[in-house]
């Protein structure tokens, strides 16, 4: 599916910030099944600007603004043709995942953090899951299962520094919460796990040359000889609709904006996202 992406956010002062320092993960990944045709970032006020790629792989646009402004503006586009495939790895074995080579090379995404370790409660559940699954694989998607199912997605009912422990005790969260306490989960039972961020296009079958809003998106991807790929808030495999901007071990590691200001004591944030299918 060819999509087109308009990511507009940024932060609105209580009074005037005299200087603003700020990252972006906003431009999508190129990817073998993901092939970015075109991408841009404006930034208002005027900025100095420095692109880089980070440790994960990402994009990042970092960007300083050294004028008083009441408001700072990041608008992202892009062009790209989605061609995912359905992925199913390749079956591995229990002692193949927990063997030393797949800790070695994927230690980063087996430890554990305060924002995606599960309560003890749920990882019992777990652990009895991955007791009965014959392959790491059956036991991760049965772990999506139950996320979707016992979670309930409320919009605004958590934030960024929510803990997964914490989305779970409230049963609710949004999807960075759902993704969060998936990777906790299949961590907790020796599965390496990585967290997605990007968009999904909310429309099943869209229109062509419609634009839908959206917001921004999180899956969870766990190792199975290679990379699969799970949408937990909707219990469906990362497929055409869904456009990949940046991988890394939790949230804290893929946010879309973040930054510091001086000159006042606080803002708030906005953000709108706009998807528009160009072609099936």
């Amino acid at each position: 599916m060819l999509l087109r992406i308009v990511h507009r956010t940024g932060y609105k002062y209580a009074g005037m910030a005299s200087h603003s320092f700020n990252e972006a993960r906003m431009s999508p990944r190129s990817t073998l099944h993901q092939a970015v045709l075109h991408t841009k970032v404006d930034i208002a006020p005027t900025a100095w600007t420095n692109t880089y790629t980070d440790y994960w792989g990402t994009t990042v646009t970092q960007f300083e603004v050294h004028e008083p402004h009441p408001r700072m503006a990041v608008t992202a586009s892009a062009t790209v043709d989605v061609q995912r495939p359905e992925v199913t790895g390749e079956g591995l074995s229990w002692d193949a995942v927990r063997s030393s080579e797949v800790f070695d090379d994927l230690s980063e995404y087996l430890l554990q953090s305060p924002m995606v370790e599960p309560p003890e409660e749920l990882k019992a559940r777990v652990e009895e899951i991955a007791g009965r699954s014959d392959t790491p694989s059956d036991c991760a998607r049965e772990v999506v299962e139950l996320i979707h199912e016992e979670m309930e997605y409320v919009s605004g009912s958590t934030g960024v520094h929510t803990r997964a422990s914490e989305a779970w005790a409230n049963r609710s969260g949004v999807c960075q919460d759902m993704s969060n306490l998936t990777i906790g989960c299949l961590r907790a039972v020796g599965i390496p796990a990585c967290y997605v961020s990007g968009y999904l296009l909310p429309a099943r079958e869209p229109e062509i040359g419609t634009p839908y809003t959206g917001e921004s998106h999180a899956w969870v991807r766990w190792w199975d000889g290679d990379w699969v790929g799970m949408d937990p808030t909707n219990a469906i495999q990362p497929g055409g609709r869904h456009v990949e901007v940046a991988r890394g071990r939790e949230y804290g590691d893929v946010p879309p904006l973040r930054g510091i200001y001086t000159g006042t004591k606080s803002s708030s944030m906005f953000v709108e996202v706009e998807l528009t299918a160009l072609r099936p």
